[in-house]
């Protein structure tokens, strides 16, 4: 007897199964939650602190019980040395380091919140995301160490070098103070379900990054989704996925840990399942294809610009990659052709997307496998511990197959904008987050985004809000105008453009120089059209980005 994907939902999630759905409220709302879920983070990593394989970064490795014992040191430095309390806020800032990790799971197991910076960011948004914070510990790398030491010093700001023995701020090397600290237990903290366990910051459309407030239950909502989808595909077509490397699955860390695809997908995804982490320092994708073939990895999870990177090279045969099982998608949609390219490139794997978003921590709705092959563009059908649904300008809900804003409310949703009580309010219809992106979702319960409402490009998975970026070059003093917007770029999706009215004598050059200084690099505008006269107005006095986005794609 066939069961059908209405029949393995309530079988999987029924009572007393390990994926339970109870109605609770949490933060005010009501929601759907897994029953059996771990309590928090903490409870979650130290319940799966096995004697297993879990880290490999070059040529250092940590099984899960070592990772979990070299965090429980820097939890007792941050409490010990830092003062760090629970509710506090402790930065990380850095590459994918396995200190990245372990820092991490020590900031959210001491009851702490872990605040996620984007290593990209140059010294103003440094400074401008420790402030916001009110972060009272960095950890942080040379590099980031570097553009920290051009900042006004932030008073009560404890700074822990990684990998370094740089002194900015008075830094002080993590490596000596996890040597002084000794073996022990990881600090002890009573973490609420509903207590806030991370920010992450992300681009908005105006002004600076917004800070995404997540609690443990938002996360491990998310995480424990993941893990129901697959087993509500698997019961629903009686089709396990053989196993095509042997021994313990390993998944490739190739994107970064701030950003949310990174941390949840390919981190927090893999403790539970007792799955290797194999940790790249940047993006490489020779370096990727090697690391795949020789540790044998089934799973990568990238925007398309990973994913297409990875194709190419698998197309000159010079690696086995045959023990890759799954290629995830996040950040950014992918064009129907590269899902194709996956199926007739990669010989076992299957192409696998969502959409989601930081403020979902990364779920929302999911595709992949014959689904996701005959609906290159669909998103997929939603998580079920969220809703969604498509209103029109009214807010009034729409039938099957109009299109309209996309809304999200659920376990995974996040509680707040830090510090952004309005912004909090503004982007909440009642318990709905409006998500600014434009969709459809079918009579099958597929969902489609068919275009953005916020004035954002998503460049290789990372937002940027046109913004901050027009912000930065306005203060160019040549620079009277500018107007910023997104132009489609075959690998990265999208790249920053710009149309800028300035003063004679002013080259794009010299503008992206200047810019450099105030942006981070994925942020500075690749295409820049110089205007020899004022930018085009609405009646109302609004630049007509529109007009000057066509153009700029035209030319």
């Amino acid at each position: 007897m066939t069961t059908t994907r209405e029949q393995a939902i309530t079988e999987l999630t029924a009572v007393g199964q390990p994926f339970e759905l109870a109605a609770i409220e949490a933060n005010g709302r009501r929601v759907r939650a897994f029953r059996h879920a771990p309590r928090s983070l903490r409870e979650l990593v130290e319940s799966t602190a096995s004697d297993l394989p879990f880290l490999a970064y070059a040529d250092e490795r940590w099984t899960f019980a070592q990772a979990w014992h070299a965090a429980a040191r820097i939890g007792r430095v941050l409490v010990a040395d830092c003062g760090v309390r629970p509710g506090d806020r402790v930065a990380i800032s850095m590459r994918n380091y396995p200190e990245w990790i372990l820092a991490f799971t020590a900031i959210t197991s001491i009851g702490a919140i872990a605040v996620t910076m984007n290593a990209h960011w140059q010294s103003d948004e440094m400074d401008y995301g420790l402030r916001d914070s009110g972060a009272k510990a960095l950890l942080a790398d040379a590099e980031r160490l570097e553009r920290l030491a051009r900042c006004a010093p932030i008073p009560g700001l404890a700074v822990l070098a990684v990998r370094t023995d740089a002194t900015a701020h008075g830094a002080r090397p993590l490596a000596s103070l996890v040597e002084a600290a000794g073996d022990g237990p990881m600090p002890p903290a009573s973490i609420d379900p509903d207590d806030a366990a991370t920010i992450l910051y992300t681009s908005g459309s105006t002004g600076h990054p917004k800070g995404v407030v997540s609690t443990h239950r938002n996360i491990l909502s998310a995480l424990l989704s993941w893990e129901l989808d697959r087993a509500i595909g698997e019961r629903a077509t009686g089709v396990v996925p053989p196993a095509l490397a042997p021994g313990q699955d390993g998944t490739l860390l190739a994107v970064p840990l701030f950003h949310v695809t990174g941390l949840a997908g390919s981190l927090l995804a893999s403790y539970r399942p007792q799955r290797r982490v194999v940790c790249m320092y940047r993006w490489d994708p020779e370096a990727a294809a090697a690391l795949v073939e020789r540790e044998r990895l089934v799973s990568v999870i990238g925007p398309a610009a990973v994913t297409g990177d990875l194709l190419r090279v698998a197309a000159q045969g010079r690696h086995d990659l045959s023990s890759l099982a799954s290629v995830g998608g996040g950040g950014a949609p992918r064009a129907p052709e590269q899902v194709a390219r996956i199926d007739a490139t990669l010989a076992n794997a299957l192409p696998i997307t969502g959409w989601g978003m930081t403020e979902t921590f990364a779920i929302g709705a999911g595709i992949g496998g014959p689904d996701y092959l005959t609906r290159p563009e669909s998103s997929g059908r939603s998580s079920q511990v969220l809703d969604l649904r498509v209103v029109d300008e009214h807010g009034r809900a729409l039938p099957a197959g109009a299109r309209g804003e996309l809304q999200v409310r659920g376990a995974s949703l996040f509680r707040e904008y830090w510090n952004r009580p309005e912004a909090t309010r503004d982007a909440f219809d009642g318990d709905w987050f409006r998500t600014g992106d434009m969709a459809y979702i079918d009579d099958e319960g597929f969902v489609f985004i068919v275009d953005r409402i916020k004035d954002l490009i998503i460049r290789g998975g990372e937002n940027i809000g046109c913004g901050q970026v027009e912000a930065a070059l306005l203060q160019h003093p040549l620079v009277h105008e500018v107007a910023v917007y997104a132009v489609p770029d075959e690998r990265l999706g999208e790249e920053v453009g710009a149309t800028v009215y300035a003063e004679p004598g002013l080259d794009a050059e010299a503008l992206r120089a200047f810019a450099a200084e105030r942006l981070a690099a994925f942020e500075v505008p690749r295409h820049i059209r110089l205007a020899s006269e004022p930018l085009p107005r609405t009646a109302t006095g609004k630049i007509l980005k529109r007009v000057l986005r066509e153009a700029a794609r035209a030319g």
